[in-house]
């Protein structure tokens, strides 16, 4: 490419700071740069052999270079930033963070609310975090709880609507999370005395509030209101533990930003802690995937106005691994070498390698796992098993009032149905609707015929049921030998509570997981098995019972028709003749005529 004729005659590019534009011979963008000197950075695509192939081909597809000229390097960045945004260039660098990460919003109304949401929506309130998880922000709503006294509901508490009377108090002001705004016990002012100290604490400063309480103790104890004095200290004490706790750093520090910044090949992790009064109150970290020979510092610098997008506005001084040549306009950036800065800076450092380490294994994964191991490792995980739980037997009872007791067995392999495995029980030794004893049977039974056939045994044993039909199963694994060897947890339909054997305490899954989802599965489908196979066996015993009550008709007429049709519908679509040639047309007459006077159907 003849540099002269596509540069320097065409658009004469200026030795000074701005940014470039290459497009390609359709007229589109495909890469937008930032430079101190536009002509020597645009020059250096032309005047040099890369190394680097996709610059080599982003060089090789330019056919018109466009420039903005800007006061400084640090407008250019900005300009810089935005058309990356807007316009999303081939060979420009990709940042990947597709997490909704969760907010706290202080709603725009009447004695506010404070909730969680992962979606900013203007006019709405003013917005806290983003956290950089949903545990992190609910530990602080649940020290909200405990120490102030906010409202929940979702009334219009308008002055009309309060002066009205149209609300009344509810558990919550009975129970004293909340102090009756919705019928005028609490004023607006005072509530909005305690929103604000929650409002400093999510900007980082627990000072305010700390002060507040202070104040409110030493007010009660002066009017002897002693009761209220021991509850504003107990509120104090929880705001002092909850600090002690959280800072990680000397409160001397101030506020600060650290960031650490990791390269590996085409991905650079980002690692960025918040700081204020030495606690850190934000954490984020997140990935720019490099298509060009980006230097360190403008990956750097296009952290610092993603972070600044996210969080609005910074602290002002920040500590990094890296330099940036940028001035950025107020702020204090270096690189420390020692103390507790640099304590915090290893900190952000091991969190952009455990980025790395994630990434490196999700990778492999991809590449090495089908769905099903996926999901199979996921399990192991989940439920803290030693090996992969590929077979997977579900058991469940089935019975009527007592009656016709069943249960099924279904089976999973690889975390799908194998219903050539599937097993139906009639329970023997158990009389009346006794599940725990039906369990301890069919349990038994299934485990004793595959020790004795050889037969494969499963790798987890799912039972439907709390902690009472799991103990049952236990018995029985104990009486053969193989408790301990089999890992056994039952499932619980109301809470999907999952049970391990002498562990009071139930394990709760979150509900989209895949582990939930494969146990419920198995569960639900083990009580269709069953249910259809009770179903059939109560069909049965229904005919049989209503045709030994009939007239002229004997026991071994009624074992006939039994044993051959079955139900009602298989006897009125069978040939007559050949219902005739096995009991005659006599006992047939007095069979069809009961059919037809009663007209019975079969049992649903």
């Amino acid at each position: 490419m003849d540099f002269n004729s596509l540069v320097q005659n065409e658009l004469n590019i200026p030795e000074l700071p701005g940014i470039y534009r290459f497009l390609d011979a359709a007229g589109n963008l495909i890469y937008v740069g930032k430079a101190k000197n536009l002509k020597k950075r645009v020059s250096s695509y032309f005047s040099k052999n890369h190394s680097d192939r996709k610059t080599t081909r982003l060089v090789s597809l330019i056919r018109k270079i466009e420039f903005t000229i800007t006061n400084n390097e640090f407008d250019a960045l900005l300009l810089e930033n935005n058309l990356i945004k807007e316009h999303q260039p081939r060979y420009n660098i990709n940042l990947r963070d597709d997490k909704t990460y969760p907010y706290l919003v202080i709603t725009k109304e009447p004695f506010p609310r404070i909730f969680p949401t992962r979606r900013k929506l203007s006019g709405r309130g003013e917005y806290f975090g983003p956290f950089p998880s949903g545990k992190m922000m609910h530990a602080l709503l649940e020290l909200f709880k405990k120490v102030f006294t906010f409202r929940s509901c979702k009334l219009q508490l308008t002055d009309a609507n309060i002066r009205k009377g149209s609300f009344k108090v509810c558990l919550e002001y009975h129970i004293g999370n909340c102090l009756g705004p919705c019928t005028g016990l609490q004023t607006e002012a005072s509530y909005l005395e305690e929103m604000e100290q929650a409002r400093q604490m999510l900007l980082g400063k627990t000072a305010p509030a700390r002060q507040y309480f202070r104040e409110q103790m030493s007010r009660f104890a002066s009017n002897l209101e002693f009761e209220k004095a021991q509850k504003a200290k107990e509120k104090l004490l929880l705001l002092e533990q909850w600090q002690s706790n959280s800072v990680v750093a000397g409160q001397e520090l101030g506020n600060l930003d650290v960031l650490a910044l990791l390269r590996h090949d085409d991905d650079v992790f980002i690692s960025y802690l918040g700081l204020s009064e030495g606690r850190i109150i934000r954490a984020h970290t997140f990935e720019f995937r490099c298509r060009m020979e980006e230097e360190d510092s403008d990956l750097l610098a296009h952290a610092l106005l993603q972070l600044s997008e996210i969080y609005g506005s910074l602290s002002g001084e920040l500590i990094t691994n890296t330099i940036t040549d940028i001035a950025f306009p107020d702020w204090k950036i270096s690189v420390p070498q020692r103390g507790e800065k640099k304590k915090l800076l290893d900190m952000a450092l091991k969190n952009a390698l455990f980025a790395k380490k994630e990434k490196a294994l999700r990778d492999l994964n991809a590449r090495a796992e089908s769905p099903s191991e996926r999901i199979l490792s996921r399990m192991k995980m989940d439920l803290r098993l030693d090996r992969l739980p590929k077979r997977i037997e579900c058991f469940d009872n089935s019975n009527l009032q007592g009656t016709n007791p069943v249960s099924a067995m279904v089976c999973f392999i690889d975390a799908k149905p194998a219903k050539k495995e599937y097993r139906h029980f009639n329970v023997k030794t158990v009389e009346g609707p006794d599940d725990f004893a039906s369990m301890k049977e069919v349990v038994g039974r299934r485990y004793k015929r595959q020790l004795e056939e050889a037969g494969e045994l499963p790798d987890l044993i799912l039972i439907d049921g709390g902690k009472g039909q799991l103990s049952a199963a236990c018995d029985s694994l104990k009486e053969l030998g193989l408790y301990g060897k089999i890992p056994i947890i039952g499932i619980a339909k109301r809470l999907e509570e999952l049970y391990y054997p002498n562990d009071p305490i139930p394990l709760h899954l979150d509900k989209k997981s895949e582990t939930l989802k494969v146990l419920q599965r198995a569960r639900d489908e083990a009580h269709r098995f069953g249910i259809t196979f009770h179903r059939s066996k109560r069909n049965k015993a229904g005919l049989k019972t209503a045709l030994e009550s009939v007239s002229g008709l004997g026991a071994k007429t009624v074992e006939f028709i039994y044993q051959n049709f079955k139900s009602v519908s298989a006897i009125s679509e069978a040939d007559r003749e050949k219902i005739e040639a096995g009991i005659g047309k006599k006992r047939s007459d007095v069979l069809f005529a009961f059919l037809n006077n009663s007209e019975p159907k079969d049992n649903p």
